[in-house]
């Protein structure tokens, strides 16, 4: 597959989230990590311990930033001193692309903190991809939107999510951050076949894909991101890249947070897959082109 502004980083490999226990590991033992995720919001600051430990991170490692408060999906404006500071972080971490939620989450400048889903809507892809288009016009970079979990759904709705993130992304001309727990989520949550989901989003436009953890209820699956992946995700991670090809792959672990170690295991074993996969395309036969 040919690299494109959005699966153009296939050397990214397996990154890991940047978490405060883990600080101290990290800068006294350097230990060999593809890249780390940071959260945008945790770093938008004048000075301090944060950004010190940022800027110590930057001396030896990738950073790949992400977003928890952008609210694509909400009507408000968008607001310009977040987005200032917001370009202020990229210009400081020379992120190559910068993610966020594809949902709503504040009304009339009051936030909710929460990553709430979108009615599948053609009013909502309007609304949703220009505010795309608004923020990566003004940071001047690729903007690549993370699908969320659900455990409600909209009557209003006119069509499926892969289809909502399908419209958004072609109108928004922007990437896709997949993440494949959320799909697997939402997927027990509302009943549909999560390869179907995976099989419908354009590949071209994956720049980044996520897997985590979650807690399993007696009539739902949550997404909390506390526990190691369970197979069926990590079936569904294989088949999303035997699609997009290697893609840079970031394990999430953000509640009861072990160990540096067992995060860091846990996010390697993304590798066997991608091995894998690997090893398939090689062993597909060449087509030759046939001569008169």
């Amino acid at each position: 597959m040919a690299a494109n502004r959005f699966n153009g980083y296939t050397d990214y490999g397996i990154g890991i989230g940047l978490r405060i226990p883990h600080y101290r590991h990290i800068l006294e033992r350097q230990p060999v990590v593809d890249w780390f995720e940071i959260i945008s919001e945790n770093y938008m600051l004048d000075g301090g311990r944060p950004l010190a430990v940022l800027d110590a991170i930057l001396e030896q490692y990738r950073v790949v930033q992400h977003g928890v408060s952008m609210y694509f999906g909400s009507v408000d404006p968008l607001n310009r001193e977040h987005l200032k500071r917001l370009k202020d972080l990229t210009r400081r971490t020379k992120t190559p692309w910068l993610t966020d939620h594809l949902c709503w989450g504040s009304v009339d400048g009051r936030y909710t903190h929460d990553l709430l889903p979108l009615p599948y809507t053609w009013e909502a892809i309007e609304v949703t991809a220009q505010k795309v288009r608004q923020v990566q016009d003004f940071l001047e970079i690729p903007v690549c939107v993370e699908n969320v979990s659900s455990y409600a759904e909209f009557h209003e709705s006119e069509m499926t999510e892969w289809e909502f993130l399908n419209e958004v992304v072609e109108k928004a001309d922007c990437g896709v951050l997949l993440d494949v727990n959320n799909i697997y989520v939402s997927s027990v949550n509302h009943s549909f076949d999560p390869h179907v989901y995976v099989e419908s989003v354009p590949a071209e436009r994956v720049a980044q894909i996520h897997i985590a953890g979650h807690s399993k209820y007696e009539k739902y699956i949550l997404d909390t991101h506390d526990h190691p992946v369970i197979d069926p995700v990590w079936s569904l991670y294989a088949h999303a890249i035997r699609r997009c090809g290697p893609t840079a792959t970031l394990l999430e672990w953000d509640d009861k947070i072990p160990s540096f170690d067992d995060v860091h295991g846990e996010a390697l074993k993304a590798k066997r897959f991608l091995a894998e996969v690997a090893s398939e395309r090689d062993q597909r036969p060449v087509a030759v082109e046939a001569r008169a």
